[in-house]
């Protein structure tokens, strides 16, 4: 069966399982227990409940093997019969567990999420090229996840993306640009709506700090105009019936440097299975997914950054 000190002993099947760490996650645990633990109190302990704390049957599963079993179904996605299984539980078990644990993972997520500081942060030396864009910006983009069709045609009709030719939920994600950070996570909305109109009915814009802008792709034009103050960029459009000129070309080629960090992160976000395969869950708790794994995902840039300090202070060290 799974359990925490066993799988502990065994780092690579434990990264392949939770897509962290063991220190990653054992800090994580660290944070998750403690509020799993207050979480159920104010819970037992709601007005107009009959039953008495502690009656019934104890848990079958640690505090910490529940918070394990929440990340493993985040990463590989199985069903909660396979998932009872591993664990020597059965479905409900399963279920009732995740369904305990996932705001609390979703809240902790929500914790490591910071937009950036306009007064700490070093504005990066920007291309000559890009000198017309946000010098402080956060890089957002969208991805979509297929889900089950609506036996309601004309319901199922409005979840139907033409770009992916299936019915999807589309969410919409920001990053800073020196790591790579999740600093922000709209609802999920339906598959075929625009990224522009996405962008505008989250109120991120809105939500940054002066002087921050927002880069995006082609499906981001008038950005800029949707910011308070303007601060918005996307790469050229080419001109129609006509070549590219060279000098787009390399704006452009510049501008896609300076934004690839969103690429990679939503790479790290799909890695976990629950936001990739057919969502079985008929589109609920799909925001909570998406933040509880957004939250993961900066706890792992964060311990590859500290992880890299030393190194490079090192390297400073010794230099003549």
């Amino acid at each position: 069966m799974l359990r925490y000190p066993r799988l502990a002993r065994h780092p690579a099947v434990f990264r392949a399982l939770t897509g962290l760490t063991v220190a990653e996650f054992a800090a994580l645990a660290a944070e998750a227990v403690p509020a799993l633990a207050a979480a159920d109190s104010a819970r037992l302990s709601r007005p107009g409940r009959r039953r008495a704390i502690g009656a019934g049957r104890p848990t079958a599963l640690e505090p910490r093997d529940q918070v394990l079993l929440t990340v493993v179904w985040l990463r590989r996605y199985p069903t909660d019969v396979v998932l009872g299984y591993l664990y020597g539980v059965d479905e409900a078990t399963v279920r009732r567990t995740r369904n305990r644990v996932l705001p609390v993972v979703e809240v902790l997520g929500r914790v490591t999420m910071r937009l950036p500081d306009p007064g700490r942060a070093k504005h990066a030396t920007l291309d000559a090229l890009l000198a017309d864009t946000p010098a402080l910006a956060v890089l957002i983009d969208t991805f979509e996840q297929p889900v089950q069709r609506s036996k309601d045609r004309a319901e199922a009709d409005t979840f139907y993306s033409g770009k992916k030719k299936r019915h999807t939920l589309k969410r919409q994600v920001a990053v800073e640009e020196a790591v790579g950070q999740v600093v922000d996570v709209a609802a999920s909305v339906r598959g075929p709506t625009h990224d522009l109109t996405l962008l505008k009915a989250s109120g991120l814009l809105a939500r940054l700090p002066p002087r921050v802008g927002g880069l995006g792709d082609l499906a981001y034009v008038g950005i800029a105009a949707a910011h308070p103050a303007g601060l918005g960029a996307t790469p050229r459009k080419k001109p129609r019936g006509k070549e590219r000129p060279p000098a787009d070309v390399a704006y452009n080629r510049a501008f896609a440097r300076r934004r690839v960090r969103v690429e990679h992160t939503i790479r790290r976000l799909r890695v976990y299975e629950s936001l990739t395969v057919l969502d079985r869950h008929h589109r609920r708790g799909h925001t909570a997914r998406v933040t509880a794994v957004a939250g993961l995902v900066n706890r792992q840039l964060a311990a590859r950054t500290a992880r890299a300090q030393p190194t490079a202070r090192g390297a400073m060290a010794a230099l003549p």
